[in-house]
């Protein structure tokens, strides 16, 4: 067994520990941005405009909201003006419900929809860098409100179920969410420290990354590191999934773009 494999070994003995069996819900502690948590090497590579990565993502976006795709020849200029002013609230408070499809949807799903309906255009890839582009663009915009998704009326059955998701215990290291997120945020786990999970920072620039990715990739990216097939970015799991940690983190301020390792 090598190096790696026993530190897998040793995290994940720390979190089956009697002790592990202690839950202790978001609700009962301050929330806090995966900011508070970064090195400050980190932090100042988000603060500085010029040196984030984020913002040649944020320049992508800023050109595609004013070119025009489709048959119908609108940009997203031409329903939401220069500046998307009236987005700027919404954008903090995806997922949000869609009576027509009868599902929340995130707001790169809502993004694509308006592309497909509105403009003539064909939807982007999930994930895709033309893709967060606009949603970091939106964000961005929101940057500084604070998280206010909804969970009231017809979202309610999919906050539970993405609460379950966030308590069930999944993959060959049997683990959930909460038990990194909610049980030792502040600790290390093979040198990475461990934050409250929220994402109030996503879309996000992820330096293991080299790019911008959504909240949904770093789910997947969790459930790799636990062992457990990931679920499909845009899957009804992680739109769920969004719903209750997105939810959790209401009243954290808009981050974007940010910085994380």
């Amino acid at each position: 067994m090598g190096p790696y494999q026993r530190g897998l070994v040793l995290a994940v003995a720390l979190l089956l520990l009697p002790g592990a069996a202690l839950i202790f819900p978001a609700s009962a502690q301050e929330a806090r941005s995966g900011y508070f948590y970064a090195s400050p090497e980190t932090q100042a590579l988000q603060d500085d405009p010029f040196a984030n990565p984020g913002s040649l993502w944020l320049e992508e976006g800023r050109a595609r909201w004013q070119r025009i795709e489709g048959a119908a020849g609108k940009s997203c200029a031409s329903c939401h003006g220069d500046n998307g002013t009236e987005l700027i609230e919404a954008s903090a408070a995806y997922p949000k419900f869609n009576k027509r499809l009868g599902r929340p949807i995130t707001l790169s799903q809502q993004i694509n929809q308006c592309r497909v309906r509105h403009m003539g255009a064909a939807a982007l890839a999930p994930d895709s860098e033309a893709l967060m582009s606009i949603e970091l663009l939106l964000r961005q915009r929101a940057a500084g409100r604070p998280m206010q998704v909804s969970v009231d009326g017809p979202m309610r059955p999919f906050y539970e179920r993405g609460k379950a998701l966030y308590f069930q215990r999944r993959g060959q290291f049997n683990m959930a969410c909460y038990q990194c997120h909610d049980q030792r945020p502040g600790e290390f786990v093979r040198g990475e420290r461990l934050s409250q999970g929220q994402i109030n920072n996503f879309p996000a620039y992820l330096i293991r990354w080299g790019t911008v990715g959504s909240a949904h990739r770093r789910f997947q990216l969790c459930d790799r590191q636990a062992r457990a097939e990931p679920f499909q970015i845009g899957s009804p799991e992680y739109v769920a999934l969004e719903v209750y940690v997105a939810h959790r983190a209401r009243g954290l301020a808009v981050e974007a773009p940010a910085v994380r390792p």
